[in-house]
């Protein structure tokens, strides 16, 4: 089984290209190649898949707190978990389960008006699941520039203390302890190991 992300970049008319396309691009070079593992097409959209489903929801973490460290835009993202049937030079020449699912979902989440959901072979798994993501996106939605900067250097340095992340930002610890709790980034933290735990139950 694997995980497959579509997302699109939102209100991405609202700033030039060339401010948010280097952080899309930076953000899914650190979970393989383009443009087997990863892809954008269609402007503003693209597709990533991981061969570890359990790193899905921490992948897609990631890449909304880079692009919400630019102001205006954000990510809308469905993860789908499946199998691959075929697989392309290209990941938008792939198909099988994974991408199904991640197509289904992305397009309810325009219904929907939501920013990020699952699905997968089981429904149980995804109420649960979709759930959290919702209740995450009261808090991921709405993070500032400089409490996605640190959302993201948390990721990035999973060990680092806050003094470190904070000499790596230029600012003190208090003001990283602050934009982290503003984040509620223990909280999504916490969805993020439920997700891992989760996944191990359900499909491992």
């Amino acid at each position: 089984m694997v995980a497959v992300i579509t997302g699109d970049v939102v209100h991405s008319r609202k700033l030039s290209p060339a401010l948010w396309m280097q952080q899309l691009k930076d953000a899914l070079s650190t979970a393989g190649h383009s443009p087997g593992d990863w892809e954008i097409f269609r402007g503003d959209s693209f597709q990533l898949m991981l061969q570890e489903p359990a790193r899905a929801f921490r992948m897609a973490i990631y890449l909304k707190a880079c692009i919400k460290m630019l102001k205006h835009v954000d990510v809308r993202m469905a993860i789908g978990l499946g199998e691959v049937e075929y697989s392309g030079e290209r990941i938008t020449e792939s198909n099988g389960t994974a991408f199904v699912h991640s197509g289904l979902r992305f397009e309810n989440l325009k219904k929907d008006k939501q920013l990020l959901g699952v699905q997968s072979p089981d429904p149980e798994f995804d109420a649960e699941m979709n759930l959290y993501f919702r209740l995450c996106g009261i808090a991921m939605d709405h993070w500032t520039s400089k409490a996605a900067e640190v959302v993201k250097l948390s990721l990035e340095f999973p060990q680092a203390s806050q003094e470190e992340l904070g000499k790596k930002l230029h600012i003190q610890q208090h003001a990283v302890s602050k934009r982290l709790k503003t984040a509620y980034f223990q909280e999504v933290m916490e969805v993020e190991r439920r997700f891992r735990e989760r996944i191990e139950k359900y499909f491992g």
